[in-house]
C-alpha cells in the first residue's frame, strides 16, 4: 500500500493551450479510498489516467509512496486499474482472466493459483472460474475485472467508472461489495464516477472537479453541509441545491418577489449585499403545528408531485433569478421552466412521505433559516454564515 501525491498536475493535449487538467494538488492518504467526481469533460479520467501512467503529464508531479512516477512506464507504477468496459479476454476463463497478470510476471503456478482461488473466493466466484466471460452475467464481468486487480495485491487501485455499465438494483449491491472490499484490503484506492451517490456512499473523502480544476475536496458530510462555492453547492446534493439570486438586507434576503427572515448574527456575517442563495430540498419543512413557528414561511403552489414511496418532491415556481452551477447568473431548468409554459425558478422541495400535497394546492413550506447557504455574487465563493467547528442538526 501506498498513499498518492499530485503536486501541481497539468495536462495539455495537442499544444493548444487549453488544460483538462489545470493545477491540481491532491494527496491521497495510505489505505484511503478518494472518489473523483464532477461532470463530463471535466477532467476526472484524466486525471486517474495520469496517475496510472496512461496518459503522459505536461506539468508537475505525481508520487506513489516515496517514489517520483511522473515519468515511469504504467508497469513500473505497482498500480492495477479497473476500466468501465471490463475489459476482459473473451476467449480465456474466469481463472485465466483473474491470474493473467500474474502469469505475465512468471510467477509460480502453484502459487499464482493459490492466490486466484484465494481472490474468487472473496468476490464470490469460486464456481465461475472455468467460465468464459460470455457465460457470465455483467455484474459477474466486473467481479472478475476486479478480482484481476486484487490478485496483484499493487500499492493503489484504480477504478474508472467501474459500475456505470450495471443496471440501478445491481449498482446498489456492487457499491456494497466495494465498500466491503476496501475494509477488507485497506489498499489506497482512487475511484472515478459521475454518479454523486456512488461518490458520497464510497469516498473516505471526495475531490470535486470542474474544468480540470479542483473545487473541493473533503468528506462527504463536508462537502454537503458546507460546499465551499455554489459550483459544488449545486453539484453535491440529490436533489439538487436550489440556487437564486439573492440581497440580504439587514436580517432578510430578499429573491425575487419572495423574501425570508433570518437570524440576526447571519444577517450581520453576511453584510448587506447582493448574494447566491442556496436553499437544499431537504431544508424545506411543511408547515404545521409541530414546526417551529419561528421559521420563516413561503406560500406556494406545487407544479409537479412526485411520489417516490420513502419520500415526496413537489416542484413550485416563484417569481425569481435560478442560477446554474457556475453560480455566474446562467439559467438553470430552462428547458423545463418552458414546458410548464412559463419562466419562474422552478424550485424542489423533499417532504416525508404521506405529505397531504397536491398539484394546484398552495401549501406552506417552512424553511430552516439555520441552513441556508450564502455566496458571493461575482465568484460563488461561500459565504460563511456559522462558526465552522459548529456543525447544525
Amino acid at each position: 500500500m501506498a498513499a498518492i501525491r499530485l503536486t501541481d498536475v497539468c495536462k495539455e493535449y495537442d499544444g493548444s493551450g487549453a488544460l483538462a487538467v489545470d493545477g491540481v494538488d491532491l494527496e491521497i492518504a495510505d489505505g484511503e479510498f478518494m472518489v473523483l467526481v464532477g461532470p463530463s469533460g471535466c477532467g476526472k479520467s484524466t486525471l486517474l489516467r495520469m496517475i496510472a501512467g496512461l496518459e503522459d503529464v505536461t506539468f508537475g508531479t505525481i508520487e506513489i509512496g516515496e517514489r517520483d512516477v511522473t515519468d515511469e512506464e504504467p508497469r513500473d507504477r505497482d498500480v492495477a486499474m479497473v476500466f468501465q468496459n471490463y475489459a476482459l479476454y473473451p476467449h480465456l476463463s474466469v481463472r485465466e482472466n483473474i491470474g493473467f497478470g500474474l502469469k505475465l510476471r512468471k510467477m509460480a503456478k502453484a502459487e499464482m493459483n493459490e492466490r486466484v482461488e484465494r481472490v474468487a473466493r472473496s468476490l464470490g466466484l469460486t464456481e465461475y472460474l472455468d467460465r468464459k466471460p460470455a457465460q457470465l452475467s455483467g455484474g459477474q464481468r466486473q467481479r472478475v475485472a476486479m478480482g484481476r486487480a486484487m490478485v496483484r495485491q499493487p500499492a493503489a487501485y484504480l477504478m474508472d467508472e467501474p459500475l456505470s455499465n450495471l443496471d440501478a438494483k445491481l449498482r446498489v449491491a456492487m457499491r456494497a461489495e466495494l465498500a466491503r472490499l476496501h475494509e477488507q484490503l485497506g489498499v489506497t484506492t482512487v475511484y472515478v464516477t459521475h454518479d454523486q451517490v456512488e461518490a458520497m456512499t464510497l469516498g473516505s473523502r471526495v475531490a470535486v472537479l470542474r474544468g480540470g480544476v479542483l473545487q473541493q475536496c473533503d468528506t462527504p458530510e463536508t462537502l454537503f453541509e458546507r460546499p465551499a462555492n455554489a459550483f459544488v453547492a449545486g453539484f453535491i446534493g440529490s436533489p439538487a441545491m436550489n440556487l437564486l439570486e439573492g440581497t440580504v438586507a439587514g436580517d432578510v434576503v430578499r429573491f425575487g418577489a419572495e423574501s425570508l427572515a433570518l437570524a440576526p448574527e447571519v444577517g450581520e456575517r453576511v453584510g448587506e449585499r447582493d448574494v447566491i442563495l442556496g436553499i437544499r430540498p431537504t431544508d424545506f419543512l411543511l408547515a404545521g403545528p409541530d414546526v417551529d413557528p419561528a421559521l420563516p414561511r413561503l406560500r406556494v403552489v406545487p407544479d409537479v408531485v412526485e411520489r417516490l414511496g420513502s419520500e415526496i418532491h413537489i416542484i413550485f415556481g416563484i417569481e425569481a433569478t435560478q442560477l446554474d452551477l457556475d453560480g455566474r447568473g446562467g439559467l438553470t431548468g430552462e428547458r423545463d421552466a418552458q414546458l410548464l409554459g412559463d419562466t419562474r425558478a422552478l424550485l424542489t422541495a423533499r417532504l416525508e412521505a404521506g405529505a397531504p400535497v397536491a398539484v394546484g394546492q398552495p401549501v406552506e413550506l417552512a424553511v430552516r433559516r439555520e441552513r441556508i447557504h450564502f455566496f458571493t455574487r461575482d465568484d460563488g465563493l461561500r459565504i460563511e454564515t456559522a462558526d465552522p467547528a459548529l456543525t447544525t442538526a
